[in-house]
Order: structure tokens, then C-alpha cells, then sequence
């Protein structure tokens, strides 16, 4: 990609799809342009986000590609390196495993950084599943939080919930949450088990898919028409 003329590149956010659907049904042209004019990627796995640029523009040099890992394993001392590029007049790009980048995404921590070395960053309009979740659930869309999984152990599980529920009546307030997909099913029985069969819950899974399945009840009439949500990525929106 030729020089940015100011000096500076800039760092885009660049929304993913949710699945294997195609990139160009989901996604505007806006994001073709970013993929087709950035060589610098910083991505959380390698392999799927080469995919996902050679979806997007299947002419682009591989070879030309350079991407700098993100992830769980990434050392915190080397993620100010990857916006380098930038610093010498070129643009660098942000892809998320799924979804829009810097929401519930590692991602993030490279847009503070970019914003203390005044890099421009530009956010790209894509999907979020948290945020079709809500707009699709029918709850409160003017004041509600994004809580990240649960914890794991069945009584600090439980309290969490309860938590979330007394929040979300006290203040009106949509309590969204997510759960790794092969214990979606464990999830949702725990939450009929243990919240106020009057409140409602929104499941929203397989966003933008040709499966999509989204449905919002009260956990009352959840019990008495249970769905399988196994390794299905799912969103669950709860509103006392």
C-alpha cells in the first residue's frame, strides 16, 4: 500500500463474519476496500484470518501479507510493535476471530495504544453478535451491560446470576452474557433453574447464519420448550 501523505497511517477495525457465511453477504464494500489496500494485519490466528482475506480479495498477494498474532499468548511487551507500521506512514488493520474487532476481542488493548501514539483509528461497520443480539431480543436497549462468560464453578455460577438478575430489576437494565458453546445447554438449565421464572430470557445463536435462531421468553415458558443450543455460538440476554 502506497504512503499515508500525513506521515502517520492509520489503524483500521475490521469486522469479521460470525461464520462461514459468505463475507459479502454480511459485510459492506467499505471492508473490501480496507483488505485490498492494507498489507498489515494484526490477527488472532493466522490461518483463519489468511482465509478470510483471500475470501474478501482472492487476487491479494499472500506473500505480501504481514500479520502479527494476537492472542492469549501474545507478551505484552511486544503488542506496541505491531502498530509500527503506522508510525512509517502506512496502514495497519485489525481482524477479529469473529465479529467487529475491540469488542469482547483482545484487539482492544492495540486501540489504547494506538489512541497514546494519537494513530487515527477507524472503525469499520460489520457485525457485532452482542449487539444484533440486543437489537433482535426486545429488551432494554438504552441501558444494559455486557458481562463475558460466568464463572465456571456451580455456586459462584449461581451468585452471579442472582446478581445479574437483582441488577437488571433494581435498574431496568438488559444483563448480557456469553458461555463457551458446548456448555450452552448446561447454561440454560441452570438458568431456568435458578432464576425467577418471570423473567425473561433471549437466546440469539447462530447470528447471521442460515440457522439463526432467535428467541425471546420468560424462563417459565423456556422450561416447557427447551432448545438445543450444543456447540452452537449463542448470546443470552436476561431481563427481570
Amino acid at each position: 500500500m502506497a504512503e499515508n501523505k500525513t506521515g502517520i497511517g492509520k489503524l483500521y477495525l475490521i469486522p469479521t463474519t460470525l461464520g462461514e457465511t459468505e463475507p459479502l453477504e454480511v459485510l459492506p464494500i467499505s471492508i473490501k476496500r480496507a483488505v485490498e489496500n492494507i498489507d498489515s494485519y494484526i490477527v488472532e490466528n493466522e490461518k483463519t484470518a489468511r482465509r478470510f482475506i483471500k475470501k474478501i480479495s482472492p487476487r491479494k498477494s499472500q506473500a505480501g501479507l504481514h500479520l502479527f498474532l494476537l492472542n492469549k499468548y501474545t507478551e505484552a511487551a511486544a503488542i506496541p510493535t505491531f502498530i509500527d507500521p503506522c508510525l512509517k506512514g502506512r496502514d495497519v488493520g485489525v481482524l477479529s476471530e469473529a465479529g467487529a474487532p475491540g469488542i469482547a476481542d483482545p484487539g482492544a488493548e492495540v486501540v489504547k495504544i494506538a489512541h497514546e501514539k494519537n494513530i487515527q483509528v477507524v472503525p469499520l461497520v460489520g457485525p457485532s453478535s452482542i449487539f444484533l443480539a440486543l437489537m433482535a431480543s426486545g429488551m432494554n436497549g438504552q441501558n444494559f451491560a455486557f458481562n463475558g462468560y460466568l464463572p465456571i464453578d456451580s455456586n459462584e455460577r449461581k451468585k452471579a446470576m442472582k446478581r445479574l438478575e437483582k441488577i437488571s430489576k433494581e435498574n431496568n437494565q438488559s444483563q448480557l452474557f456469553i458461555e463457551t458453546p458446548y456448555r450452552n445447554d448446561k447454561l440454560l438449565a441452570d438458568l431456568i433453574r435458578i432464576l425467577s421464572p418471570h423473567t425473561y430470557l433471549c437466546i440469539a445463536c447462530d447470528i447471521t447464519l442460515p440457522t439463526e435462531y432467535i428467541a425471546t421468553k420468560t424462563l417459565r415458558d423456556w422450561k416447557k420448550s427447551p432448545v438445543e443450543l450444543h456447540k452452537r455460538p449463542a448470546i443470552f440476554i436476561i431481563q427481570a
